[in-house]
């Protein structure tokens, strides 16, 4: 058996639902829909299905989903708490199934009615972890409810400390619909934003504006993981994986962690960087393409900073230089992202991950051999590196 993750798995399947405000059907139906589009991608038949990973936050038992699709008998039933932060933890939990033999074909997935079911903008309110509210009770008498209000706070003070201006944050808000411009299944196909309309979109938390949220969507994502060798064998090019974390630093709390020493970094992102750079033995220089997770626009400026892009403050210049976009650096979220393609808390970021290794992305950049992945920012996160077969 190996003794390291390094190229032992690989996607061989994703499949998606529609991205909808209204989809019409409940959660579990989306579940069953995009697993079984990520079983027929791959060319696999649902009954050899052995393994399932979700969130925490997913409503769906797997026994349900199983019965659902039709899986085989289960030799792995996961799921992975922290919201966001959870999208590459389950892939990890696939991948050590599959490289010990504990399962052969493991499907993860996310379903959620995000717009006409619960919703996440509308902060905590909602069902609780009791935990929680032992940190939040500090900052809810202040109005900051919302994980927007959370994340203000850090893109305020990262902007003051290193002079990234609204601009900068609509260059990235910008860059992204752009892409969705050619993705059908894109809420904002069709739909291209100016710089003016950016900055005359209203402020919702100081100082981050209307497009610089995520969006609330109804759908699913489903990424089927197995062996690099049986990858091989099915229907789709194989995106393998070269290295696979998780990460969470002391001092880590759900997006409020405000009493740390520095405001303006990401500790677990930084972790997170150098633990999936050891796995793959890779660096920042070897990564063509990345899809950053991008509920907020300041997080990917961050991001370029903790995945050793660009130095300390240097986020905002990558992106002035075009660095986002096709011809740019690092072509980020080439199918709109979580801000112009849906929200399925960072599953959808995934599945463009492995067309951009397949080569089948509406929007290809050229010569793409390996690209970066990232969960959730603010809370215990996770970090992925797919590169070529």
């Amino acid at each position: 058996m190996p003794t390291t993750l390094r190229n032992e798995a690989a996607i061989a399947g994703i499949g998606v639902t529609e991205f909808s405000k209204s989809s019409g059907v409940s959660e579990l139906s989306l579940a069953a829909q995009c697993i079984k589009a990520a079983c027929d991608d791959a060319g696999l038949d649902p009954s050899e299905v052995d393994g399932l990973v979700s969130y925490t936050l997913d409503s769906t038992d797997e026994i349900e989903v199983a019965r659902a699709v039709g899986t085989g008998d289960l030799k792995l039933f996961s799921k992975i708490n922290y919201g966001g932060g959870a999208a590459v933890g389950t892939i990890l939990q696939a991948v050590m199934a599959v490289a010990t033999g504990v399962a052969k074909h493991v499907v993860c997935w996310r379903a959620m009615n995000g717009r006409s079911g619960q919703r996440m903008g509308q902060g905590v309110s909602g069902n609780i972890v009791s935990s929680d509210l032992i940190h939040w009770s500090w900052y809810l008498p202040y109005g900051m409810l919302t994980p927007g209000s959370w994340i203000a706070m850090i893109a305020n003070r990262y902007m003051r400390k290193y002079g990234a201006t609204a601009e900068d944050l609509g260059r990235v808000a910008i860059s992204q619909r752009n892409y969705a411009q050619t993705n059908k299944r894109s809420f904002f196909y069709g739909k291209p934003l100016t710089m003016e309309e950016y900055l005359a979109s209203r402020i919702i938390a100081e100082p981050l504006r209307l497009y610089d949220f995520c969006q609330e969507t109804d759908g699913g994502c489903a990424i089927l993981i197995t062996r690099r060798e049986r990858a091989r064998d099915l229907k789709q090019k194989p995106a393998v994986i070269r290295g696979v974390v998780q990460a969470s630093t002391r001092g880590q709390e759900q997006m409020t962690s405000f009493y740390r020493e520095e405001l303006e970094s990401l500790p677990e992102m930084e972790l997170a960087a150098r633990l999936v750079y050891e796995q793959s033995g890779l660096g920042p220089d070897d990564i063509d393409a990345a899809c950053l997770y991008d509920a907020f626009t300041s997080e990917i400026l961050m991001q370029l900073e903790s995945f050793g892009f660009c130095g300390k403050g240097e986020g905002k210049d990558m992106v002035r230089d075009g660095a986002l976009d096709i011809h740019g650096r690092l072509p980020n979220n080439t199918h709109g992202g979580l801000l112009s393609e849906g929200y399925i808390h960072g599953m959808n970021n995934i599945a463009e991950a492995a067309r951009l290794i397949r080569g089948t992305s509406t929007n290809q950049p050229k010569s793409v051999h390996h690209v970066l992945v990232s969960s959730g920012v603010g809370v215990p996160t996770g970090a992925m590196v797919l590169g070529q077969d």
